[in-house]
């Protein structure tokens, strides 16, 4: 029976020893392995370079990243482990810096102060992250089992339980090589195991380290006990590795495009996807793609680290179909929207919010036609500058939104109404004119990742404030959900007195007030009777809690007004 090991409560499967024993002279946290033979690096598993050993000297991989069944079998194995806890990934969890570890390997909990973004249900918990290299304080609610590696280490579990059972010929020697280097320098009696399994170098290494035999670091030495059989053992490798690339490949194409998923993100649901698709998906909702599970707010896609466990396993084991896979992607970027989006200056446009236009000049129904011809019924809208373009410089403002169009109305003369929704946020790199109209090459902008905001409340909201400060001081050192209900409660009040811009028809087009942080000062500004100039600030800022700051400036200003 396997011994389950909680690397704070009991001692190690391997040595007999506490953990913090052996490695009392490591940084705080296990020290992070690369793969077999390659250098050491932070993080998850590691890139393996190119001279890749294995214990018997022979190259573990051959070209472009591609692990060989035989003498890569300790580094195939090591895809699969948990460093943490040395065994295979038992119910992975995949943590926000994309690294995995076993559920049970999480470090201790502790409560989070002075943090209220994004409210939901686990943000107040949270551990530091045992990963050299990252080392960040990170928050349970993002911290979701992996379905994709469930999946596999479920499939594979039951394939290697099948062979072990099956394996009576061939018996292989297999003695552990410790890496010194990465245990400390003591007294203690560290003694490596070995082992007479079968199956072949694939399988018994994994038998081995689900004995709890193997340490993540190790190295492993393989020996025939039977003269004459290492023929048969490398044919035999060579089917087990097909096999775990028919498991891997099955589980890794993204639920979206249906290929093999390039960069791997995962949600905080559990659920990964292409960065690329999932960034998509987001464009248009903020439900899992999988799951439908609402997620708490508009992620940051461009920020979030990939999943590296999913990254290693396709470039390991699928390695032509990823090289296919990204040869067509470099296809797909060279007619990205970002690199010839069309834009309109017109006026101002919020992501998540709808936008009415009418279009009657001839370069812009062209423009219009296009979009919905090539399918991505996409263009950008820019506002024009306030006080005139700059000597040489354009006539518009550098921040705009990409609008996707919804319904499309064409009046009898060839005018259109067209209805829209913004998309994202982006900031114009340079322009050129086709037929007429510009067309730009944009850079997305998108928020700051989700622990950064975290970082910027607890900062700012833990200093204290004086009794008779001003209100603008007060501001900047709300909690992030106070700052939010400061503005609803303003909404409330006008609506209570019956205020213009308040009016049924408004409400109509843009809904009631969100509760989402992240959409709300974008519905406001939509609604609010103030200058384009003060709603521009929205475009540019990269923080929830900075736009709540400038929406709970304009509340503080017209509430002084009406007094």
């Amino acid at each position: 029976m396997v011994r389950e090991w909680n690397r704070n409560k009991c001692k190690h499967p391997l040595y007999g020893y506490g953990a913090s024993e052996i490695l009392s002279g490591l940084p705080k946290h296990t020290k992070e392995e690369d793969l077999p033979g390659s250098s050491q690096q932070a993080g998850d598993v590691g890139a393996p370079s190119t001279a890749q050993m294995s214990g018997d000297g022979s190259p573990t991989r051959t070209n472009a990243g591609a692990f060989d069944a035989y003498h890569g079998a300790r580094a195939i194995v090591k895809l699969f482990q948990c460093s943490q806890c040395s065994y295979p990934l038992r119910d992975p969890t995949t943590l926000p810096c994309g690294n995995s570890l076993c559920k049970n390997c999480l470090p201790p909990l502790h409560k989070r102060e002075n943090i209220t973004y994004p409210l939901m249900e686990g943000r107040s918990e949270g551990f530091l992250c045992p990963f050299k290299g990252c080392e960040l304080e990170h928050s349970v609610a993002d911290c979701g089992t992996d379905v994709t590696l469930n999946k596999i280490m479920d499939v594979l579990k039951t394939y290697m339980a099948n062979s072990r059972a099956e394996s009576s010929e061939m018996p292989l020697l297999l003695e552990e090589k410790l890496d010194w280097s990465s245990l400390v320098e003591s007294n203690i009696d560290v003694m490596p195991r070995s082992r007479v399994l079968h199956g072949g170098r694939i399988v018994s290494t994994y038998i081995l380290a689900e004995m709890g035999e193997l340490h993540y670091s190790s190295d492993v030495a393989y020996s025939p006990v039977d003269q004459g059989t290492e023929g048969s053992i490398r044919e035999l490798d060579l089917a087990t590795l097909g096999v775990l690339k028919e498991m891997v490949q099955s589980e890794t194409e993204c639920q979206v495009c249906y290929q093999i998923m390039l960069d791997p993100l995962t949600t905080s649901c559990g659920h990964t996807f292409c960065r690329k698709c999932f960034a998509r998906a987001m464009d248009h909702t903020n439900l899992c793609p999988m799951c439908r599970r609402r997620l708490a707010l508009l992620p940051s896609v461009v920020g979030e680290p990939s999943n590296k466990r999913i990254t290693f396993l396709t470039q390991h084991l699928l390695t032509d179909l990823l090289t296919a896979r990204l040869t067509v992607a470099a296809q797909e970027d060279m007619l990205d929207e970002e690199s010839q989006l069309p834009l309109f200056p017109c006026t101002l446009a919020y992501p998540q919010m709808p936008t009415f236009l009418h279009i009657f000049e001839p370069r812009y129904r062209l423009m219009i036609r296009r979009a919905m011809e090539s399918g991505s019924r996409k263009f950008g809208i820019v506002m024009y500058r306030p006080y005139g373009s700059p000597q040489g410089g354009p006539h518009f403002m550098p921040y705009g939104t990409v609008l996707f169009i919804e319904r499309i109305e064409l009046l009898p003369d060839g005018r259109s109404i067209i209805e829209t929704r913004g998309l994202y946020r982006f900031r114009v790199v340079e322009t050129t004119m086709l037929d007429g109209y510009i067309v730009g090459r944009v850079q997305r902008v998108d928020d700051i990742p989700v622990h950064e905001e975290e970082i910027i409340e607890a900062q700012e909201t833990a200093i204290t404030v004086p009794e008779d400060a001003d209100e603008a001081t007060q501001i900047q050192h709300m909690p992030t959900q106070r700052l939010l209900e400061m503005s609803i409660e303003f909404v409330e009040r006008a609506r209570l007195q019956s205020a213009r811009w308040l009016h049924q028809r408004a409400l109509a087009v843009y809904g009631q007030p969100p509760s989402d942080p992240a959409v709300f000062p974008y519905w406001l500004a939509s609604v609010l009777p103030i200058s384009e100039a003060e709603k521009y600030l929205l475009l540019p800022a990269t923080s929830v809690r900075e736009r709540l700051k400038i929406t709970a400036q304009w509340v503080l200003r017209l509430e002084r007004a009406r007094q």
